[in-house]
This record gives structure tokens, sequence and C-alpha cells, in this order.
């Protein structure tokens, strides 16, 4: 009798820590409109100030790292938000509810830059700029957090986040690829506009549909029940778990890396390749890779694990600057090299969620602290530093190599720093990011540690 009880409880506890695979569904859907938000931004919003807006590429890369510097410190505090708020829905549902109408407004009013003058675009870009990252923070932590929530199971979570990444590539893909014809079919400023409006109405739609159809399932164990962690001691704690430190040193490199993929590449296809609507096909072969991975994944996953895939696509992709060094003028061989680059992007889509969140068991386990939400901030934190790095690569090299928006032809300075931007920095990053993903060994790790845990609950 005893046996059959102690049987129960257990299926009992898989199934309350396996959400179904509709929910990991609707988890995914929800980050269509977040994603989409943060790629429309991240790849065309420098393009947009500097050759539609009409603001100078100085100042806005001095905006870009600004921004993202001051966006990075709120994701901390963002984090610490998370891990104290209490309510019938959780603690990182309620904030995806709230703030889903927030981001949608801000993402229309960023690429709406009326005709004030040279200094009052500026300010309205900067307090437009800073409102938009205000909020994304304040949803896509909670987002992120709620990730590891919901199953503690590892390749459950493994799973979870390969349907984030199905949707986090519908999302880049559809902006990517439609929103520089869209607009410039719909023309001037107007059409950036309408594309924000479709962006800010999806994620408010997403996010409506992912808090209805989640949960969350996991907490902390006995050894870690307390209700609220002073942030010192959690700081602390984050500060010395050695595998948050690499993968969040492998935000700031992947992040830099996808900022300049991303937001040079308009002006490498306008400029060097001669037609800006190369862009659309240029961003479809980057995420090719990934694309082609989503069919048998989850199965390479189960049999070799997140981190030694992670590995191994990162080498792939540092031949790809390598291959674009033969002809940098030459569309295929320029194509060629972009799709084996797309390699390096897979750990980002496909894995980064996931491993960041299993930083958080490793923490529990080694200081007996569980701050999901401060972990999933500070890399998130990560992250922005590494998107504004790149931004702020891109105004500032732009700058100084003599860049004018909107002319027909750049000077030699100026087009030597495009292919800075595009081949011989991404060349750099790649390599960082592969010797970081080396260092990253808690794959192996792990499985002792959940044993572990579970014996304390």
């Amino acid at each position: 009798m005893l046996a059959e009880k102690q049987q129960s409880v257990h299926t009992k506890s898989i199934h309350v820590d396996a959400p179904s695979h509709k929910e990991m569904l609707n988890y995914g859907m929800g980050f269509f409109g977040v994603i989409l938000v943060w790629t429309l931004v991240g790849t065309f919003l420098t393009f947009y100030y500097t050759d539609v807006a009409g603001i100078s590429a100085g100042v806005v890369g001095t905006l870009m790292l600004v921004a993202r510097l001051f966006d990075g410190v709120t994701d901390i505090g963002m984090g610490t938000l998370v891990d104290r708020t209490k309510s019938k829905h959780g603690k990182a549902r309620p904030w995806i509810l709230w703030m889903g109408i927030p981001l949608g407004v801000t993402t229309v009013l960023l690429f709406a830059v009326p005709e004030i003058g040279e200094t009052g675009k500026i300010i309205y870009a900067y307090v437009t700029y800073i409102a938009l990252i205000l909020v994304y923070t304040a949803i896509s932590i909670p987002y992120k957090t709620l990730l590891g929530l919901m199953t503690q199971e590892p390749y459950k979570r493994s799973v979870l986040n390969i349907y984030t990444g199905v949707f986090t590539m519908l999302s880049t893909l559809a902006i990517t690829i439609l929103a520089q014809p869209v607009a410039s079919a719909i023309g001037g400023k107007m059409g950036w506009t309408v594309v924000a409006a479709f962006s800010g109405f999806m994620i408010i739609l997403t996010s409506i549909l992912a808090f209805r159809s989640t949960k969350e399932r996991v907490g902390a164990s006995s050894v870690t029940v307390r209700k609220d962690i002073p942030l010192k001691k959690g700081l602390k704690a984050l500060f010395t778990n050695r595998y948050w430190l690499i993968i969040t040193l492998y935000c700031v490199v992947a992040y830099t890396l996808n900022a300049l993929l991303a937001g040079a590449g308009l002006y490498y296809t306008t400029y060097i390749l001669g037609n800006a609507a190369y862009f659309s096909l240029v961003g479809l072969l980057l995420f090719l890779p990934t694309i082609i991975g989503f069919f048998f994944m989850a199965k390479l996953v189960g049999k070799f694990g997140k981190r030694n895939i992670a590995l191994t696509v990162s080498i792939i992709g540092i031949f790809g600057p390598i291959i674009k060094l033969i002809d940098p003028s030459n569309l295929t061989v320029f194509l060629t090299g972009t799709a084996i680059q797309g390699f390096g992007l897979v750990p980002i889509i496909m894995f980064l969620y996931a491993m960041i969140n299993d930083t958080a068991e490793y923490g529990e386990w080694k200081f007996g602290i569980r701050t999901e939400g401060l972990v999933n901030s500070a890399a998130s934190f990560g992250m922005k530093v590494g998107a504004g790095l790149g931004g702020a690569l891109i105004g500032w090299l732009l700058a100084f190599g003599g860049y004018v928006g909107g002319v027909t032809e750049q000077s030699s300075t100026a087009t030597t720093m495009i292919l800075a931007l595009n081949i011989y920095i991404p060349f750099v990053l790649a390599l960082l990011q592969t010797v970081l993903m080396w260092m990253y060994k808690l794959d192996k790790q792990y499985p002792q540690i959940l044993a572990e845990l579970k014996e304390r609950k």
C-alpha cells in the first residue's frame, strides 16, 4: 500500500513537471511577438534613423550604446522584481499580461520620428527608444524566466527552447524578409510606421495567448524556501556561479555578432552589392542552418546534449567570414559565406535560454539560493550590452568612415568600414563565441545536480 502511494506521488510529480506539447507550442507562439519587436529594432532601427529620419550616424551609435547599457542595468532590477512577485498567476506570467499593450504602443512610436528639427528628433529618439527598452525588459525577462518555471526536466526544457526557436525563427524571417520591401512599397516614414504597427499588434495578441495557455510549476527546494532573498546575497551567488559567468559573456559576444550581421547587413547589400533588395535573401540564408536544424534537433539534443551541438555549429560558423573574403563584392560568394556563418546563430535561437536556466539549478545546488529572475535578467544584461555594442559599432564606424545617409555612393573609407562591420569584426567575434562555448561544460554535471536537488525537496 505504501509502495503504491509512493509510486502515485512519483507519477504525479513527473506529470506536474511535464508541460504538454500544446502548452509548449503556445509558449513558443508568445515568443513570436517578442522577437518580432526585437528583430525589427535590432535590424532596421539604425538604418531607419540614419537614412529615413535623417539623424547622423555618430549620434545614432551613441544612442544605441547608452540606451542599451541603461536597459541592461534595469534588467537586474526587473529580475529581482520577478523573483519577488507573488500573485495567483505566479511570478512571471502576470508581467506578460501587463506589458503587452505598452510594448505594442511604444514600438509604433519608435518608428514615427516627427519632423521637429535635428535636436528635436534626437530627443524624440532618446525618449521613445529608452521607453521601448524599459517596457521590453518588463516583458522579456518574465518570458525567459517562465521557461525555467514551466519545467525542470532537462530534455523537456530543451524541447521547450526548440519550440521558442521555431517561432523565433519565423518572426525573425518575417521581419528580415518582408519589412524592407513592405516599407519601401508604402514609401517614406509611413512605410516603417505601418511595419511597426503590425509588430505592435502581434506582441499584444501573442502575449495574451501565452499568458492564458501556460503554467508555472517549478519552485525552490526545501533548502532554499524563504520569502525574499536579499539582492546583495543573490548577486554574490550569481557572480560566483562560473557557468552563469561563461554563458553571460557568451551572450555579450553572440549578441554583438548578431547585431552586426543584422544591423550592418542592409548597408552592405546597398553599397557593396549594389542592391538593398538582396538583404531579404541574405537574411533567409543566414538562418537557413537553423531552419534545417529544427527538423532533427530534438533527437540530436537527446543523443549529444545542447553544449556539444552548440560547440560544433559554432566552429562551422567561423568559416563564413573567411569565405566572404574570397571576393567581398561577389553576390554568390557572399551568400555562400552567409549561409555557413548562419551555423553560429543556431545556439542563440535553439539553446541559449535553456542553458541560461540550467545555470539557475547549478546556483541552487552550489549555493542553496534559487533566483530564476535574477539569473535570466543578468544574462539578459549581457544580451543588451552585446546588442548595444553592436549598434554602437555600426554608428561609430560609419561616422568614422564619413558615411552619409541616403546618398547613391559612399567614400572608400566608409566602404571599408562597412566591410569591417560585416566581415572582419564578425570573424573575431565568431572565434570568441566558440571559445566560450567550449568552456561551458555544465551538461555533463547537470543530471547529478538535478538528482540531488530533487532529493532535498
